[in-house]
């Protein structure tokens, strides 16, 4: 459900990520497919892990498994879903993502944890299989992310070009503990966007986000920003179209991004 206070009314409807993923990489070729980030606490990982195995089969290796360790109160509240604190979260996750990462890529996993108990479970994909990628969204500087270090093939984390330096450098960090050659973790974050040539609409825009990161500005203005991501470290940017306007409006703002942002810094 969508966020919003414990107690008040979610508005809107969403879609089940699982199953729309399927339908996606069932009627799509090219794209690639993910969920950013589905919550370490609706699923058991084995059931998540085989779910990923399987779709990641359907659409030829396109599927990037996103995880993480779980946060929306009211969603929740209203399920009866044990969420926990912070450091049940954390390490509840820890148990979950060596569960994921093992049964779909070891022959055999074991785990007996204090949340997950595993015997000798086989692999969840044929060797020589399509591979999943799995990508955790984190950015606990101290124990998330280091769990991003041994074992995502993808980091992802909302950021600031000053944040995403930062923890960069971070990663790379837990990588040379963990004994896992930084470069082999792709850097993804993405920031609330919006392109306009109107100052005032910038401006109320960026006050409006209360202090989550955004590129918002003219064409030329984006183009700098997500510049300056690139040379911070970021190999993908993703865009959210939620200051895209209504579903009638994506399609040319898209256009638009496509042509007069994603363009220019495709000749840079």
């Amino acid at each position: 459900m969508n966020d919003a206070p414990v107690g008040a009314v979610a508005d809107g409807r969403t879609y089940e990520s699982t199953a729309m993923v399927t339908a996606l990489a069932a009627s799509t070729s090219t794209i690639k497919l993910g969920t950013l980030v589905a919550s370490a606490t609706y699923r058991h990982p084995a059931v998540m892990a085989n779910w990923a195995a399987s779709v990641s089969q359907l659409s030829e290796g396109r599927l990037v498994l996103g995880l993480g360790a779980g946060w929306q109160l009211n969603e929740h509240h209203r399920y009866g879903i044990d969420l926990g604190d912070v450091k049940t979260r954390i390490d509840r996750f820890d148990e979950y993502v060596q569960v994921v990462s093992g049964l779909l890529g070891n022959d055999v996993t074991t785990l007996r944890g204090d949340y997950y108990v595993i015997d000798q479970a086989p692999r969840v994909c044929d060797v020589g299989a399509p591979r999943t990628s799995l990508l955790l969204g984190v950015k606990g500087e101290r124990r998330t992310m280091a769990i991003a270090a041994r074992h995502a093939d993808v980091w992802n984390s909302w950021c600031t070009v000053d944040e995403l330096v930062r923890r960069n450098a971070v990663l790379d960090q837990h990588c040379s503990v963990a004994g896992r050659d930084p470069a082999a973790i792709e850097r993804s974050t993405q920031a609330m966007v919006q392109v306009t040539d109107d100052a005032a609409v910038a401006r109320a825009a960026r006050e409006s986000m209360g202090g989550r990161p955004s590129v918002i500005g003219s064409a030329n203005e984006v183009v700098d920003v997500l510049a300056r991501y690139a040379s911070a470290g970021c190999d993908e940017f993703i865009v959210p179209t939620w200051l895209f306007g209504g579903p009638s409006e994506i399609p040319e703002a898209l256009e638009r991004f496509e042509e007069e942002v994603v363009g220019v810094l495709s000749r840079m």
